[in-house]
């Protein structure tokens, strides 16, 4: 592939990541309240990975032409995020667990998983990859097709990974030693992701009516 393309391609992403959603609002709130990064990221990388590789193997397109299948992501991820939206706030004041004590949220498979499910069920995530990717996607050069979503699926996942790993360790590092502040940027993550959540809900419901 070409470098410009590749460029082209990881500025537009980078910007489309750089807005505010879900990701942030989970990352926020496992670094600032249960000081947990690495795990919480991982899961919000491995879960574009996944998308990436429903895109791949050519399902991501069946999947957005198919109304049912994205109203059905979209209420199981809307319902999630509320889910854990509140959650998040009901416990927002578990800021300071002990050096030894497992954070209040569980173990690192748990913030693993959780960050799988927040992108992963993210059905925008699905279409800003089958909207963006093949804008980039040139058929005469010597890379199969595929083989170009997968590289650029690639960037994009790296670039979640380098962005949100920043963020997460200035929320643990910053916020989460001030525990006022990282009660209240908790609680604004958690309500963020209810209204998100809600968001997701009554856009697709328009969408149905419409």
């Amino acid at each position: 592939m070409e470098l410009a393309t590749v460029t082209s391609f990881a500025a537009i992403a980078a910007t489309l990541i750089a807005v505010p959603g879900p990701d942030w609002a989970y990352v926020l709130a496992s670094g600032a309240r249960d000081r947990v990064v690495v795990p919480a990221v991982a899961g919000i990388t491995a879960g574009y990975a996944l998308i990436t590789a429903i895109v791949v193997v050519g399902m991501g397109p069946i999947v957005a032409a198919t109304p049912i299948a994205l109203t059905t992501i979209t209420a199981i991820g809307a319902a999630y995020l509320i889910h854990l939206g509140i959650r998040i706030t009901r416990t927002s004041a578990d800021i300071a667990p002990s050096a030894t004590d497992e954070p209040p949220g569980g173990g690192a498979g748990t913030y693993f998983g959780r960050g799988l499910l927040v992108s992963g069920l993210n059905p925008k995530g699905l279409l800003i990859l089958l909207a963006v990717l093949p804008q980039f996607i040139r058929p005469d050069t010597t890379w199969p097709v595929p083989a170009q979503l997968a590289a650029l699926g690639g960037v994009f996942t790296l670039l979640v990974a380098l962005f949100y790993l920043p963020l997460g360790f200035a929320a643990d590092r910053v916020i989460g030693a001030r525990p006022r502040v990282a009660q209240i940027t908790t609680t604004l993550a958690g309500l963020a992701m209810i209204v998100l959540g809600a968001g997701l809900l009554i856009e697709r419901g328009i969408g149905l009516l419409a």
